[in-house]
C-alpha cells in the first residue's frame, strides 16, 4: 500500500505560538475530554510588530489646529459627532461578531450532529467493520474536535459582541450628558451676547435721536406726551434720561455676557472637550483591541484545526504528533477487511455433498433410448418460449411489421430442423431487447417531431381499433403492459429538468410532450379539463410507462390512455409537482411573488417576463411548451368552462411548488402569475 502524502514540519513563530500539548492523544481514540483542544479564547493577542517611534510622534502644527478647533465655538459640536460615528462603528463591528459568532455555532453543532449520525451508521451491523470502522470512528473524532474549536470561538466572539455592546451603550449616556452640559454652556453665552447686542442697538439708537434733538432737528424723537405738544427742552430731558438708562442696561449686559464667555472658555468648555476627547479615544481603543483579539482568534482557531487535520511536531519538542487524518485513512485495508469478513463465515460452509444425479425411476424406464436433445433446447430454451408464447397479442391484433419481419400469425416455420426462436413482445415484468419496428402510422421517437405546441391540431390521427383490441395495440405500440410493478427502467417522474435535458437531449420532457398532444387533440373541449381529477389507477399506470421507456409512448392513439384525458391532465400535473426543484424554481419563487404584487399590468408582465428570460433553458423550454398549450386550452373556455383565472387557480401550485406564506395571501398571488403569463403569452413567448 502506498504511503499517505506527508506535509513539512510547522515551524513556530515569535508572534503565535499555541499550545496544542493538550491535544497529543486526541487523534488516538482517546475520548474527547482526555483529547480536547485548547480554547481559543485562552491565546493571548499577538503583540505588535515593532516600528519606528518616530512615525507616530505628533505633528506640532498639526496638534495646534486640532487644538484652535477643539476649543472654538463648533468644537463641542465636532466632538459630539465624532463620538457618535464612534458609538455607531463599535455597535456595528458588535453586531458583526454576534452573527459571526451564532454562524460558527450553527456549523459546529451541525458537525456534531453529522458525526453522531455518521457514527450511528458505521456501527450498523449490516455495514462494514475492520479496520475501516476503526479508523472512520477516528476521524469523527477527528471532526467532533474541529467542532468543538467552533463552539469555543463562538462562545468567545459572543463575549465580546456583549462587552462591546455594553461599552457602546455606556458611552452613548456619557454622550447625552456632556451633551447636555456642553450645549448649555454654549447656549447660554450665545443668549447674553445676543442680548448685549440688542441693548447696545437701543443705546445707539438713542444716542442718536439725542445727537438730532442737540443739533436741531425737528423730525428727531416723539414731540407729543399725554399733556400735549413737549418743549425742544423736554424732549431733549427725556431722551438724556432714556439715554442713559439705556447705557446702563448696555454695560450690564456687556458685562454679564463678559463673566458667561470667561467662563466658559477658562472653564466649562475645556471641561467639556477634555471629557469627550477621553470618551472618544476610549470607545477607539476598545473596538480596535476587539478587532486585535478577533484577529487573534481566528488565528488561533486556524491553527486549531489545521493541528487536528494534520498535527505537526512543535518547535522544540520530540514527541511523536498524532496520525493525521490523512494517515488515518491510509490505514485502511480493503483486502485484510475483505479476508477477515470471508473468514468470519468459514464455520458456516455447509459439509461437503456428493453430486446430485438424475436416476429414473424402474418402472418409469423406457423401452428405448431416448435421442439426444438438440444444443440449445434445454429447460431455460423451453421455460423463455412458454414465457414469450404467454405475451403474443390475440391472433385478433394485426401488428404491422418492417420490411423483412413476419408477422406471429401469418409465420411459417423453415424447413431446416433446428429450434426456431419465436418472436417476442415486450412487457415491463419481462424485459428484451426490442426485435420488432414499431408501427408506420406515426413515429415513436418525438425528440424529432415537427411539433408546434402552438399549432392548433398539427397532429395526424390514425384510426385506431377500439375496445380490447385497440388496447392490446396501445399495450404493443408503447412497448409496455399497465399491470406491472417493476422499478422504473429510465425514470422520468422525481427527476430535475436539467438532468432529462442532458440524458434524453429533448428541452420539453417527452411525459410533456406526449400529455400536451393528448390535451390537444381529446380535451380542450371537455368540461373541466386540468379541473376534474382523473383515474388514480390510470394516471399510476401511464406514470409505469413513462417511467419504463418514454420513447415508446403514443398518446395520440387514445387507447393508449383508456379514453381518459382527465387522467393524462393529473399525470401532466402530477409530473410538474413530483420535480425536485419547481418548474418556475424555488430560487425564483419570492421574486415572481413580488413581482405579482406590482398592481400596474404592463410592469408586471415586464418584471415577470424578465424572470422567465432568466430561467434555464429547460425550465423556459417546457415553460414555453406548458402556457402556449394553456392559452389554447383558455381559447375554448366557453365549452370547457377553463377560464384564464380557473387554469391559474388549479395550475399555480404545480408550477409553483407550495406556496411559503404565514397565510393564503400567496396562494392567491401565485395564482396572479400564472394568469399573468396566460394573458400576455404572445408577448412573452414567441409564436413560432
Amino acid at each position: 500500500m502506498a504511503a499517505p502524502p506527508t506535509l513539512p514540519p510547522m515551524e513556530s513563530t515569535d508572534s503565535f505560538n499555541p499550545d496544542f500539548n493538550t491535544s497529543s492523544g486526541a487523534a488516538n481514540g482517546s475520548s474527547h475530554a482526555d483529547g480536547a483542544m485548547a480554547s481559543p479564547v485562552e491565546a493571548p493577542a499577538p503583540p505588535a510588530q515593532a516600528h519606528d517611534p518616530k512615525l507616530d510622534a505628533p505633528d506640532p502644527q498639526v496638534q495646534q489646529k486640532v487644538h484652535d478647533v477643539l476649543h472654538s465655538d463648533i468644537g463641542i459640536n465636532t466632538l459630539l459627532n465624532r463620538l457618535k460615528a464612534s458609538i455607531a462603528s463599535a455597535r456595528d463591528f458588535a453586531g458583526f461578531l454576534k452573527r459571526r459568532g451564532a454562524t460558527e455555532e450553527k456549523h459546529a453543532n451541525s458537525l456534531k450532529e453529522l458525526s453522531k449520525m455518521a457514527l450511528g451508521d458505521v456501527r450498523k451491523p449490516e455495514g462494514r467493520h475492520e479496520s475501516y470502522q476503526a479508523q472512520f470512528e477516528q476521524v469523527l473524532g477527528a471532526n467532533d474536535r474541529l467542532a468543538n474549536n467552533g463552539t469555543q470561538f463562538g462562545l468567545a466572539l459572543h463575549a465580546m459582541h456583549e462587552n462591546l455592546l455594553q461599552l457602546a451603550t455606556k458611552m452613548d449616556a456619557s454622550r447625552k450628558q456632556w451633551k447636555q452640559q456642553g450645549l448649555s454652556a454654549e447656549q447660554k453665552v450665545q443668549d447674553a451676547e445676543r442680548l448685549a447686542e440688542k441693548a447696545k442697538a437701543k443705546y445707539d439708537q438713542l444716542a442718536e435721536d439725542l445727537d438730532r434733538v442737540k443739533t436741531g432737528d425737528t423730525g428727531a424723537g416723539r414731540k407729543f406726551g399725554l399733556k400735549g405738544p413737549k418743549s425742544a427742552a423736554q424732549h431733549e430731558e427725556d431722551l438724556q434720561r432714556k439715554l442713559q438708562a439705556a447705557d446702563q442696561d448696555y454695560a450690564a449686559k456687556v458685562q454679564t455676557a463678559q463673566s458667561y464667555r470667561k467662563e466658559l472658555v477658562a472653564t466649562t468648555r475645556p471641561q467639556a472637550v477634555a471629557a469627550m476627547v477621553d470618551l472618544i479615544r476610549e470607545i477607539d481603543a476598545a473596538l480596535t483591541m476587539e478587532m486585535q483579539k478577533y484577529a487573534s482568534f481566528n488565528e488561533k482557531l486556524v491553527v486549531n484545526n489545521g493541528q487536528v487535520v494534520s498535527p505537526q511536531p512543535l518547535k522544540g519538542s520530540t514527541a511523536q504528533p498524532p496520525p493525521s487524518i490523512n494517515q488515518l485513512i491510509y490505514q485502511i485495508s480493503n483486502e485484510r477487511d475483505f479476508d477477515d469478513y470471508i473468514l468470519k463465515n468459514a464455520s458456516k460452509v455447509p459439509s461437503v455433498r456428493s453430486d446430485l444425479q438424475y436416476v429414473k425411476h424402474p418402472t418409469q424406464a423406457p423401452n428405448q433410448v431416448q435421442p439426444t436433445p438438440p444444443q440449445g433446447a434445454g429447460a431455460g430454451a423451453g421455460r423463455r418460449t412458454s414465457m414469450q408464447m404467454q405475451n403474443q397479442p390475440p391472433p385478433s391484433f394485426a401488428l404491422q411489421q418492417s420490411e423483412g419481419a413476419q408477422s406471429p400469425a401469418h409465420y411459417h416455420p423453415p424447413a431446416q430442423s433446428e429450434p426456431v426462436q419465436q418472436p417476442s413482445y415486450q412487457s415491463y415484468n419481462t424485459p428484451q431487447p426490442q426485435q420488432q419496428q414499431p408501427p408506420q402510422q406515426y413515429p415513436s421517437q418525438y425528440g424529432a417531431s415537427t411539433y408546434s405546441p402552438v399549432a392548433p391540431n398539427p397532429y395526424a390521427q390514425p384510426d385506431y381499433p377500439r375496445g380490447p383490441a385497440g388496447q392490446v395495440a396501445a399495450q404493443q405500440s408503447s412497448g409496455v403492459l399497465y399491470n406491472t410493478s417493476s422499478p422504473p427502467v429510465n425514470p422520468i417522474f422525481g427527476v430535475s429538468l436539467d438532468q432529462l435535458f442532458a440524458r434524453d437531449g429533448s428541452p420539453v420532457p417527452l411525459v410533456v410532450y406526449q400529455c400536451i398532444q393528448a390535451v390537444d387533440l381529446y380535451g380542450l373541449e371537455v368540461e373541466g379539463i386540468y379541473r376534474i381529477p382523473g383515474t388514480t389507477s390510470h394516471i399510476q399506470a401511464m406514470k409505469a410507462l413513462f417511467d419504463s421507456d418514454a420513447t415508446q409512448v403514443d398518446f395520440r392513439n387514445p387507447e393508449a390512455f383508456q379514453h381518459d384525458v382527465n387522467s393524462v391532465a393529473g399525470l401532466l400535473k402530477q409530473f410538474f409537482r413530483e420535480l425536485p426543484d419547481p418548474l418556475l424554481t424555488e430560487d425564483f419563487y419570492t421574486k415572481f411573488i413580488d413581482a405579482a404584487r406590482i398592481d400596474d399590468d404592463t410592469m408586471r408582465r415586464d418584471s415577470m417576463h424578465a424572470l422567465i428570460n432568466a430561467l434555464p433553458d429547460p425550465n423556459y423550454a417546457t415553460l414555453r411548451a406548458l402556457m402556449l398549450h394553456l392559452r389554447r386550452v383558455e381559447q375554448s373556455s366557453e365549452v370547457n368552462r377553463m377560464s384564464a383565472a380557473n387554469l391559474g387557480i388549479c395550475w399555480a401550485p404545480s408550477v409553483m411548488g407550495p406556496h411559503k406564506g404565514s397565510n393564503m395571501a400567496d396562494a392567491g398571488l401565485q395564482a396572479r402569475v400564472i394568469i399573468t403569463i396566460l394573458d400576455n403569452v404572445l408577448q412573452i413567448f414567441d409564436e413560432d
